[in-house]
């Protein structure tokens, strides 16, 4: 895997000792204690919660990345949308480039920062949003605020909200990978764990991505149903939705992919899973390169990959779509370069799991015109 340091993957996935799992242990450790002495100041109010006058609906994970926060936050805000609401998104901007204390990525017309200055996250859900704000700060409450004030925002969704408990929220939605729930069960930087696997309990529901329906999974949801009775279970999974090449405004569904020899790569928590899903689409991958998560391009490595699809005969170059918004400050406009873009869908329970929330809304007594 290209950058620096560890293979995270590889190490969150393995159980056993090895040379990187002896050196991590003491964080782990250190971190555990820290998590639990916050969640301790929280829950005896030494730290005081802060509340929006609106609606606040969180998609979060009890793991470090890889789980489809984005698209998940895409369908709700659609959802939100649909139903009448004025919805906006309320970011940390993990990776951003910008300092200040608040940013404003997208307003209800149009995008308003560069994707290295917003983070790669919240810039591109102000592309698949349009007409939704974008607000970043690690002070959300405020950034909420400035959204209530500006925008008249009733719903607002919190992008990886679930560890972000300075915010009351009215739902939890928590997200979990159910190729692999919880990793090798052991905290950062040992294991891919933010909290210890008890937090759950302050979920409202769980949705399982990447549901494959092979009882593979049967021993995720025994848990889940078991350990915490009262939080329903959903089932979800990522669909390939189309195949898009900036630089021609080209779109095409995937079927394009089928037969098709290509070059692929990507910079996300788990690679592997857009390898496997372009083998799933009968896409012949004749070269394959991983990166480090949330990894920014350089121009030398765009070019590189240009030289590999000459050097196969390859017909197209593809990554995911979070990478190709970290590759457009390279002006890839000219750039041989697509994107596989990702739609979540939830399988089993949609009705149901749209009603929690609407409940959830009635209770907070927001009121939606639906004549709008």
């Amino acid at each position: 895997m290209k950058g620096t340091g560890p293979d995270w993957p590889r190490i969150y996935r393995k159980s056993q000792f090895g040379f990187w799992t002896i050196l991590l242990i003491p964080f782990s450790a250190l971190y555990g204690l820290g998590v639990k002495l916050r969640l301790w100041a929280y829950r005896i109010k030494i730290f005081k919660k802060k509340a929006l006058p609106a609606f606040v609906l969180s998609i979060g994970n009890l793991t470090a990345g890889g789980t489809g926060k984005t698209p998940a936050v895409a369908m709700l805000a659609e959802w939100a949308l649909k139903s009448g609401h004025k919805v906006a998104i309320l970011s940390r901007g993990y990776g951003r480039q910008n300092r200040e204390n608040l940013l404003e990525v997208s307003d209800e017309k149009s995008i308003k920062a560069r994707p290295e200055h917003a983070g790669d996250e919240p810039y591109l859900l102000a592309r698949m949003l349009p007409g939704v704000p974008v607000v970043i700060s690690k002070n959300r409450h405020m950034a909420g605020l400035y959204a209530k004030k500006k925008y008249g925002s009733d719903f607002f969704i919190l992008d990886d909200g679930f560890q972000h408990i300075k915010l009351k929220r009215d739902f939890n939605a928590v997200l979990i990978d159910a190729t692999l729930p919880f990793g090798n069960g052991h905290l950062l930087p040992w294991g891919p764990l933010r909290e210890s696997v008890s937090s759950l309990g302050r979920a409202d529901a769980f949705i399982l991505t990447r549901y494959r329906g092979d009882g593979s999974e049967s021993k995720i949801i025994d848990f889940l149903r078991t350990r915490f009775p009262a939080r329903p279970v959903f089932l979800s999974e990522h669909i390939p939705y189309k195949v898009i090449f900036p630089g021609s405004s080209k779109i095409h569904d995937p079927e394009l992919l089928r037969g098709k020899n290509v070059i692929a790569f990507a910079g996300i928590a788990q690679p592997g899973f857009f390898k496997e899903t372009l083998k799933n689409l009968d896409a012949e991958i004749v070269c394959f390169k991983a990166f480090r998560d949330h990894y920014w391009f350089r121009s030398d490595e765009i070019d590189s990959l240009i030289r590999e699809k000459e050097k196969y005969g390859a017909d197209y170059i593809l990554t995911t779509e979070k990478d190709m918004a970290r590759i457009l400050p390279l002006e890839a406009a000219n750039f041989d370069i697509g994107y596989l873009s990702i739609k979540i869908k939830l399988l089993s329970g949609e009705e149901a799991f749209f009603k929690i929330i609407r409940d959830a809304i009635e209770k907070k007594g927001i009121i939606v015109d639906t004549d709008l």
